[in-house]
């Protein structure tokens, strides 16, 4: 977003080390060997991370890798106090390019060098699915995904029975309703249009997202005139696929994308076609785009978004301590869910450890999938994240054997039997030269799609 800059601290944080597709494996709050092997520590575990540091959403990348290490901090530092030391040995990063082929190659070299037992990927669906089919689930590793919306991942058949991908972001099957309520005027009765088009990344999210919207619209009576794919590689035109979007003369263009395909496609839009009539959903809440294509055509444009209440202790406690110590001054969506993404996979780990575990070469990517519903759903006391004395309240807890219900910055993280949680979805609106939320939908004023 506007204010990418890492403090020199979050420089020294992460050391380079063996390259990995699209990018290189880094390493932040690397674990000394003389700590790791004094006597009575506790087993420390490698928590890893794919993310987009480069590409299509290249932007977002560093915001959500933030996120997870104040989590992998949070429950480090408890874990001195309750365990004695240190859990979580190395956060390991890697470069996914936003592209699944790349995340593939860089979830694979994580799993077979760093022996990951629990990776935290991915923002895109379409690189999610694609690291769970080829490398997580089967070689037994846990999956968490910290912004990963399409519906098929509820279903994905590859999960069905081995149960280990999970998301702390909400389906798009719950963005698509509330879109296609916006769009419909349900929401405000001065927004209202009736003949829509979609264009949409060719991916599980996008295709995921404009199907859920689609269905939703035409069952309130609007009428969708066509859902355009383009491709997942940035395109040096679009002019083809704009053609087919706005040959029948839509009152609204919804862009399903990431941020540079929508900044040419929005650019092509207004130039070639004079159409400038859009809306947005969450890939796209991205000041890049407003800088690209211009506040004078972005200003007053909506989006939707899987969102937070942000009026809970949990995220107002999360805001404060993320935004000081990473010196940014916002952050975009998803970055609530990459924290509990983060924390979750701690607390699993600690139960793991106040189980009786104590050679972390021997946790596996299952023992951490038993826990994880265990320490995030009813029953046991709900305990908010967002803030250390709670995170080692949660680890003390589970150190004298008693059940905790973590409740996330982002919101419940009560996992179903598909590994998905329920948040709220935001409106959202480009605002000179920023993005604010204007309205937020509660999960449960959402209704069937």
């Amino acid at each position: 977003m506007s204010d990418q800059t890492q403090s020199p601290n979050s420089r020294r944080h992460f050391l380079q080390s063996a390259g990995a597709a699209g990018g290189v494996l880094m390493f932040g709050g690397i674990l000394p060997l003389q700590r790791a092997l004094a006597a009575g520590a506790p087993p420390a575990i490698n928590l890893g991370q794919v993310l987009p540091m480069t590409g299509s959403a290249a932007e977002f990348g560093p915001y959500y890798r933030d996120a997870v290490r104040l989590a992998v901090d949070q429950i480090n530092t408890a874990a001195k106090e309750v365990f004695g030391g240190p859990i979580i040995a190395n956060h390991v990063t890697a470069d996914s390019a936003t592209l699944p082929t790349v995340g593939v190659q860089a979830a694979r070299q994580m799993v077979d060098t760093q022996h990951t037992p629990v990776i935290i990927n991915g923002w895109s669906s379409g690189v999610t699915v694609a690291v769970a089919t080829s490398v997580t689930i089967p070689s037994g590793i846990l999956q968490i995904g910290n912004g990963t919306t399409s519906p098929l991942v509820s279903v994905l058949p590859a999960d069905a029975k081995a149960d280990l991908l999970f998301r702390t972001s909400a389906s798009d099957a719950m963005q698509g309703v509330v879109a296609a309520q916006f769009v419909n005027g349900e929401i405000d009765p001065n927004y209202k249009f009736k003949r829509v088009a979609t264009i949409y990344i060719n991916n599980p999210y996008g295709q995921g997202l404009s199907n859920a919207f689609a269905a939703a619209f035409k069952k309130r009576g609007g009428t969708v005139l066509a859902e355009v794919p383009h491709p997942e590689e940035v395109q040096p035109t679009y002019k083809s696929m704009l053609s087919q979007a706005l040959k029948d003369k839509p009152d609204l263009l919804l862009i399903v994308s990431y941020p540079a395909h929508t900044i040419a496609i929005c650019k092509e839009s207004r130039d070639t076609f004079n159409f400038t009539n859009w809306q947005f959903t969450d890939g796209n809440a991205s000041v890049d785009i407003i800088k690209e294509v211009g506040g004078k055509d972005m200003d007053g444009r909506y989006g939707t978004a899987p969102g937070e209440d942000t009026s809970t202790q949990s995220y107002k406690d999360f805001a404060k301590t993320y935004l000081s110590t990473y010196k940014y001054d916002h952050f975009p969506p998803f970055t609530t869910c990459s924290y509990d993404a983060g924390l979750v996979a701690g607390l699993a780990m600690a139960a793991v450890v106040a189980g009786g575990a104590t050679d972390a070469s021997k946790i596996t990517g299952a023992m951490l999938r038993d826990e994880l519903r265990k320490v995030s759903n009813p029953p046991g006391e709900m305990i908010d994240g967002g803030d250390q004395d709670r995170v080692t309240a949660m680890l003390k807890a589970l150190k004298d054997k008693k059940k905790i219900n973590y409740n996330g910055v982002a919101g419940p993280c009560d996992f179903d039997k598909n590994g998905d949680v329920i948040t709220p979805v935001n409106i959202w609106k480009y605002s000179g030269g920023q993005i604010e939320t204007v309205k937020m939908v509660a999960a449960k004023d959402i209704p069937a799609g």
